[in-house]
């Protein structure tokens, strides 16, 4: 096969105020026709990057291609004028961005942005541009594509923009399809889906695809080749099934062992990459891996080593060799096992009675209000000491029922009582107290922290709030809490912006534990983070609940952490809790038809079980109409007449477990 893209020693450089900073190094891929490659590695690995510099979208951003060449189809990229940039972008090359949402403007609907993307490049009529836009929506799997059309983004559910995204970059046919980070925000359904869709997709059109992702999960999907970035430098190239059963370079090897997988032990520590990936302003010497390499050497600190091949592979790794033998799930690079035993007790910390949240919602001018029915009479408990894991897509209510436990938001209806107290009957004054013992981690550690205080600011803000500590104690406890979730307490005195997403995190962790609550709401906590960090905050939040005796609703769409960190799962459709159970047992035998599809939606991490079909189709209904009978009946392959009309309770099914289904697995 000819090679449509073949980057060679790139070197990229941003004009970053008084000075050059380079941000990629002598970095070299091919990508032949119709092959799919993956670039992989942590946040700041320079993967998006790459993907911005073949399609010269860093001009626009103070950069610039340095060194090396981009050849496109044997032309060269770098050398292009804008004039000839543009008859190449959006034509042969186009680009699906992470954020759907940022890439369409919110003002126009989405027939006129595809018909202005397929006008620009094909001389067609207008007219002949919106049946080409009906049809490409089709293609993507969008219902009603007429529809949707003259819809507005900001009315599109996260995997019909994505969709509609894909749909764009498809409007001329280009011959190489760059997805950077495209199930990132998603369910595991709708990512499966456009997983699906991609694939179906490059063998129609027989093209080309650059994927970027951080998601190990997703390139064992869909990849033929992966390409391993860190710190602006490629370490690992080899094909997909070769990488995944034998990693050659002590990175990969983390990379992979960090995956939190449906075997994993939930009494053993999750492996981790230890530290952080260097800022590219105060890069090591010699190998850029070697500060976090436990094969590190002498030769590792003073000479950078080359990218050569091995094995039917390149690999940029002085010891290469001798990790070529080692066996294969050898865990190398992981510091002693911690165990983690605490079992829940049985006593209830809390408890939910027939709780609802209904939101009136106003239609045009002299219809009648109705209600969106985001949590519907809901009952459970979790017990003290305890993970509760709370699953669902987005739209089943997951994040507002956290809310209502922690009274953020008022129920409609139901008791939720907290050690026995209905705090729904609460005074003001009563509840501030009362939420000492409940604290929150959010999902967006940047987003939650004030970033004109310092960390001691934040950290101390809630012992200030309930005046716990003099100053003088204040100034000790917070170092005391750095150093509980792991960071040096002279960070005391520094700004959020000074740290990584993961280090942001735990600070985030630090100020939820400084009250010594006896719960915690932590709401997709860990799900914007990579794979190596996401390992060392679980690995955290398991150590603190071992040590303080914490409880945790643990909220997350990524089911393989669910399972990890959980004792009890709870899976929510469209308002309804459908199941509830043991961890384990839920996993391995789901007795909810949705909790199946659930389960077989999540990416395998292995390349020998790539999926050829989707466990579920379709996204959730609108809870503002939810289906009659059995809310999940629309998508239910096992629906009868019954599951259209009445609406099952919850009720048990074995020993710890409940189910609300007419016919359980």
């Amino acid at each position: 096969m000819t090679n449509v893209l073949d980057i060679q020693q790139l070197d990229v450089g941003f004009n970053n105020k008084s000075r050059n900073l380079q941000v990629l190094d002598n970095v070299s891929l091919t990508i032949k026709k119709g092959e799919t490659v993956c670039l992989v590695g942590e946040s700041g690995s320079g993967k998006t990057i790459t993907s911005k510099a073949i399609m010269r979208l860093i001009d626009y951003e103070h950069g610039s291609i340095t060194g090396g060449s981009i050849s496109f189809n044997g032309q060269d990229i770098a050398s292009l004028s804008p004039k000839e940039l543009l008859a190449i972008r959006g034509k042969k090359i186009s680009m699906v961005f992470q954020e759907p949402m940022s890439a369409f403007d919110p003002v126009y609907t989405i027939g006129f942005q595809l018909i202005e993307t397929i006008m620009k490049h094909e001389r067609v009529s207008k007219r002949k541009a919106w049946d080409q836009a009906i049809n490409l929506l089709t293609r993507v799997g969008i219902p009603e594509p007429d529809v949707r059309m003259k819809q507005y983004p900001g009315e599109l559910s996260g995997g019909m923009l994505q969709r509609a995204m894909i749909a764009m970059a498809l409007s001329c046919n280009p011959e190489l399809l760059i997805v950077d980070e495209p199930t990132t925000a998603l369910d595991v359904t709708i990512q499966a889906q456009i997983l699906l869709l991609l694939q179906e997709l490059k063998e129609e059109l027989d093209m080309s695809i650059l994927l970027i992702t951080h998601d190990l999960g997703i390139a064992a999907e869909i990849a033929d080749r992966i390409v391993v970035m860190y710190a602006g430098k490629v370490l690992e190239q080899a094909d997909t099934l070769s990488l995944f059963e034998a990693p050659f370079h002590p990175y990969t090897k983390g990379l992979l062992q960090s995956v939190a997988t449906l075997e994993k032990k939930q009494d053993t520590e999750l492996f981790s990459i230890k530290g952080t990936i260097p800022s590219l302003t105060n890069l090591p010497s010699g190998c850029l891996f070697h500060p976090r390499c436990s094969h590190a050497t002498e030769l590792c600190k003073t000479d950078v080593p080359p990218l050569i091949e091995n094995n039917q592979r390149e690999v940029a790794c002085w010891h290469a060799e001798k990790l070529r033998n080692e066996t294969p799930n050898e865990e190398s690079n992981v510091a002693a096992h911690t165990t983690f035993q605490q079992k829940p007790d049985t006593e209830t910390l809390f408890e939910l009675k027939n709780v609802s949240k209904h939101y009136p919602v106003k239609g045009p001018i002299f219809s009648r209000t109705r209600e969106l029915r985001a949590v519907d009479n809901i009952s459970f408990s979790i017990q003290k000491g305890e993970t509760f894991g709370l699953v669902g897509e987005s739209g089943s209510g997951k994040s507002t029922l956290g809310r209502i436990l922690l009274q953020l938001e008022a129920a409609t209806a139901g008791q939720v009582l907290f050690n026995g107290e209905d705090l729904t009957s609460l005074s003001s004054s009563r509840l501030r107290s009362s939420r000492q013992n409940m604290q929150m981690i959010f999902q967006d550690p940047y987003g939650s922290l004030d970033p004109r205080w310092t960390v001691e600011e934040i950290i101390s803000e809630p012992l200030r709030t309930h005046q716990t500590h003099t100053k003088k104690q204040l100034a000790e406890r917070v170092a005391e809490l750095l150093t509980a979730v792991g960071l040096d307490p002279e960070y005391a005195s520094r700004h959020p912006h000074e740290f990584s997403g993961g280090q942001r995190q735990r600070i985030g962790i630090a100020r939820a534990i400084a009250l010594e609550p006896s719960f915690i709401l932590a709401d997709e906590a860990v799900s914007a983070l990579d794979v190596s960090v996401q390992a060392q905050i679980v690995n955290l939040l398991k150590e603190l609940q071992k040590n303080l005796g914490l409880t945790y609703l643990f909220i997350a769409h990524g089911l393989n952490v669910v399972r990890y960190i959980s004792d009890r799962i709870g899976v929510m459709y469209l308002g309804n809790m459908v199941e509830v159970g043991p961890s384990e047992e839920l996993f391995q035998n789901p007795a909810h038809p949705y909790t199946k599809a659930l389960i077989e939606s999540n990416p395998k991490s292995n390349p020998k079980e790539r999926r050829s079909h989707v466990s579920i189709e379709g996204e959730i209904p609108s809870p503002i109409n939810p289906p009659s009978g059995c809310r999940f009946h629309t998508r239910c392959p096992f629906a009868t007449d019954t599951c259209r009309t009445e609406q099952p309770s919850l009720v048990p099914y074995k020993e710890n477990r409940y189910v609300a289904c007419h016919y359980p697995l």
